[in-house]
C-alpha cells in the first residue's frame, strides 16, 4: 500500500486503494487500516467522502456474500443443510440429516439413517482466537427445551469423543455412545463453512490490548475461564452515573485524605502498564469501624459491582486463585478485603505473597503434557484493608518497599451505610470515562505528568520504588481530578509524601542491627560473667558487644535477617572489630573466656547502649508515671 503520508485527496478516494484494504482477511488489520486511512481523510479534508466509499464498499460486500450463500443454497440439496428453525443461519452439514428433531447420519449397512449424533439442534457459529496463546476456542449454538444456548469450549473440547462428553453438565444430549458421531458432525461442518464462520479474536485478560481496553472495546472479545465470568460481569456500568459522581463529590469535599487516597488508587491501575511501572499495594489499615471497607467498596465501584461477592475478594482463597485472578484483572485493580482473615498457606508465606504480587508475573508451571503452562502477567495495583498495617506482616525491606500505608481515622464517613448502599446501584462509569480521557490526553502527555510528580517525590531518603508507585498514584488523582471531578480536590503533596518510608528506616541491615542492639539491652545478664545462671551470648568491652558466633547467628535466624548481609553492610559501615584485613569471608574475631579462644562477632554498640548492655534515656523524657 501507498504510505499515507503519499496519499492525495484523489488516491485516498480511489477504488484501488479501499479495494486492498477489504482485500484482508485480519478484521483487526483491516479495522486499523481504515482507522489512519480516516485520519489521513480528515488531514485532506475528504473525511465525508472517504466516509462514503466505505460504507459503499462495505455494502458491495454485503451484497456479494448474500448472492455467494444463495447460490449454493440450491433447493436439491436442502437434505445437505441444517434445516434448525431460530436465529442462526442454515449450514452446509455434508451427509448428515439436522433437523429440530436431531443429526442423524445414514447406515450404509442397514440402508437407514440410525446413525445420532446429537438429539437436538446443535453448530458450530464462531471460531475465537486468543491473542495471548493462539489457541482457537468455538463457540456452539444448541437448543434444548425450545430455546437456543451459546457456549464458548475449547477447541480442542469438540474434536475429542473422550472430552466432548463433558458437555453434557451444560446440558448437551451427549454420551460415551454417541460422541465420536458429534465430534465427526461439529469437524464437518465447521469445515464446510469455513468461509462464513466469522472468526473473533478474544483474550482472557482484561484491561489493555493491542490499543483497546477491555471490556469496554468489542473489537476484541473475552474467552476466560468460566469461573471467572462472575468477576467479569461485574465489571460495568450500572444505574445512575449523576448520582455516583455528585455523592463522590461530597465526599472528597470533605477532605479526607483516606477517600481521596483510595479513589486514586482504584484509578492508578490502569496507568502502571502505560507509565513502566510495577505493581504496588496500597493498605487502607485502623481500628475497626473506621471506615475501611466502605472505602474499598467506593473504590471497587469506579469500575465494578462492589458487592463482596463481586468484585471485590479476600485472602481466604489460594496464592495459586490470586494470581489467576490478577491474569484476569491483569491492569484493573486486584481488590481484597481484611488482610487479617487469610488461609494458613498464604499466613506462613504472606512476605512471598507480596513479592509475587508485585512482581507482575506467575510461577513458570508445567502441563500432564510435560510443556509449560502460559505464564500469567499482569500490571495493576492492588488495594486492601485491615485493623493492622500489611507491613506489620513482613519482615524484608523489599516487601515494605512494594507497599503504599494509608492509616485510617476515625469516622471517615457520616452515614457508612448510605455510601455503601449507593456505589452498589450506581457504579462502574467513572473507571471507563477516565479510559477515555487517557486515551486522548495519550501517552506521552501523562509521562510528563508522572515524571513531574517523581521529580517533587524525589528525596534520597526516600525509597524510589514506593515514590515511582506515589507518582502513578498522584498522576490518576490530577488526571481524576482535572477530567471528572473538576472540584480542585487534589490529594497535597505533603498528605501524599506521608506514605513514604525512609531508606533507614526500611533496610533490613538497619533494622537488623536495631534489632541486635535491643536484645543486647533487653539481656544484659547474658553479657555478665559473674552471672552463672543463664546462657551467655558474649560480653560488653570498649564500646563493642562481642557475641558469640553461634549466638550471632541464632539472633540473626530469629529476627528472620540475613547474618551474611548483615555482617557485610556492617562491615562497610565499620561496625565490626576484625583480626585486621576486612576479608568478605572472616569477619569475625577470636576472644579468649577463661582461657577458652571463640571466634565472636565484634559488633559497635551505638551511643544509646552502656558498658553493662543498658539503654540510656537522656533527659526528662518522662516527667509523670504512665499509670496513677
Amino acid at each position: 500500500m501507498v504510505p499515507l503520508n503519499e496519499l492525495t485527496a484523489e488516491t485516498i478516494l480511489s477504488s484501488a486503494i479501499l479495494a486492498e484494504v477489504f482485500d484482508q482477511e485480519d478484521e483487526l488489520y483491516r479495522s486499523e487500516l481504515l482507522a489512519s486511512l480516516g485520519v489521513r481523510a480528515a488531514e485532506l479534508k475528504v473525511k465525508t467522502e472517504f466516509r462514503d466509499m466505505v460504507a459503499a464498499f462495505k455494502r458491495v460486500e454485503k451484497e456479494m456474500k448474500r448472492q455467494e450463500r444463495e447460490k449454493s443454497r440450491m433447493p436439491s440439496y436442502l437434505d445437505n443443510w441444517t434445516n434448525f428453525s431460530g436465529p442462526y443461519d442454515n449450514m452446509q452439514c455434508k451427509e448428515w440429516l439436522a433437523t429440530e428433531n436431531g443429526i442423524c447420519l445414514r447406515n450404509p449397512s442397514t440402508g437407514y439413517t440410525d446413525i445420532l449424533a446429537c438429539y437436538h439442534p446443535i453448530l458450530p457459529i464462531e471460531r475465537l482466537k486468543n491473542l495471548e496463546t493462539g489457541e482457537e476456542q468455538i463457540k456452539l449454538a444448541y437448543k434444548r427445551n425450545g430455546r437456543w444456548e451459546e457456549i464458548i469450549v475449547p477447541k480442542t473440547m469438540v474434536t475429542s469423543a473422550n472430552k466432548i462428553v463433558s458437555l453434557s453438565g451444560r446440558g448437551i444430549a451427549v454420551t460415551s455412545e454417541n460422541a465420536k458421531y458429534l465430534v465427526r458432525y461439529l469437524a464437518d461442518v465447521e469445515n464446510a463453512n469455513e468461509e462464513h464462520i466469522a472468526v473473533q479474536y478474544s483474550t482472557s485478560k482484561l484491561g489493555w490490548i493491542r490499543g483497546g481496553f477491555l471490556p469496554y472495546d468489542t473489537e476484541i472479545v473475552f474467552d476466560g475461564d468460566a469461573r471467572f465470568r462472575q468477576i467479569y460481569e461485574s465489571i460495568g456500568q450500572d444505574g445512575s452515573r449523576t448520582k455516583w459522581f455528585d455523592h463522590v463529590s461530597a465526599l472528597r469535599k470533605a477532605g479526607r485524605i483516606e477517600v481521596k487516597f483510595m479513589l486514586a488508587a482504584a484509578f492508578s491501575s490502569v496507568l502502571v502498564q502505560p507509565l513502566g511501572g510495577l505493581p504496588y499495594f496500597v493498605d487502607l489499615w485502623g481500628e475497626t469501624e473506621g471506615g475501611k471497607t466502605v472505602s474499598l467498596m467506593l473504590a471497587a465501584s469506579v469500575w465494578a459491582d462492589p458487592d463482596e461477592s463481586d468484585y471485590i475478594k479476600d485472602y481466604k482463597g489460594t496464592e495459586v486463585g490470586l494470581e489467576a485472578i490478577c491474569d484476569l484483572l491483569n491492569n484493573l485493580p486486584l481488590i481484597l478485603d481484611d488482610s487479617s482473615k487469610k488461609n494458613r498457606k498464604i499466613e506462613d508465606n504472606f512476605e512471598g505473597l507480596v513479592y509475587d504480587l508485585c512482581s507482575g508475573k506467575g510461577k513458570t508451571r508445567s502441563n500432564k503434557d510435560l510443556g509449560l503452562n502460559r505464564e500469567n502477567h499482569w500490571k495493576n495495583c492492588i488495594l486492601t484493608n485491615g485493623e493492622r498495617p500489611l507491613s506489620s506482616y513482613v519482615t524484608q525491606g523489599g516487601a515494605i518497599n512494594r507497599i503504599l500505608e494509608i492509616e485510617c481515622g476515625e469516622r471517615v464517613f457520616e452515614s457508612p451505610g448510605n455510601t455503601a448502599e449507593l456505589v452498589k446501584r450506581n457504579y462502574g462509569h467513572a473507571g471507563r470515562e477516565f479510559v477515555e480521557v487517557i486515551k486522548e490526553l495519550g501517552i506521552e502527555k501523562i509521562r510528563e505528568i508522572q515524571q513531574e510528580f517523581a521529580k517533587r517525590l524525589a528525596d534520597d531518603e526516600k525509597m524510589q520504588k514506593q515514590s515511582l508507585s506515589l507518582s502513578i498514584v498522584l498522576t490518576a488523582d490530577k488526571i481524576a481530578t482535572d477530567y471528572l471531578f473538576k472540584d480542585g480536590e487534589y490529594i497535597s503533596l505533603e498528605e501524599a509524601k506521608e506514605v513514604l518510608v525512609d531508606r533507614n528506616e526500611l533496610s533490613d541491615n538497619e533494622r537488623c542491627y536495631q534489632f541486635i542492639m535491643d536484645k543486647v539491652a533487653m539481656n544484659p545478664a547474658r553479657f555478665n560473667e559473674d552471672n552463672e545462671n543463664m546462657e551467655k551470648w558474649g560480653v560488653i568491652e570498649n564500646g563493642y558487644a562481642i557475641i558469640h558466633t553461634t549466638a550471632f547467628t541464632a539472633l540473626c535466624r530469629d529476627g528472620g535477617f540475613s547474618k551474611a548481609s548483615f555482617l557485610s553492610w556492617a562491615s562497610r559501615k565499620d561496625f565490626l572489630q576484625t583480626d585486621g584485613i576486612k576479608s568478605r569471608k572472616v569477619l569475625d574475631k577470636v576472644k579468649s573466656f577463661n582461657g577458652n579462644k571463640v571466634r565472636c562477632v565484634f559488633l559497635k554498640l551505638n551511643n544509646d547502649v552502656d558498658k553493662d548492655g543498658f539503654v540510656q534515656i537522656h533527659g526528662n523524657v518522662q516527667e509523670e508515671l504512665p499509670f496513677k
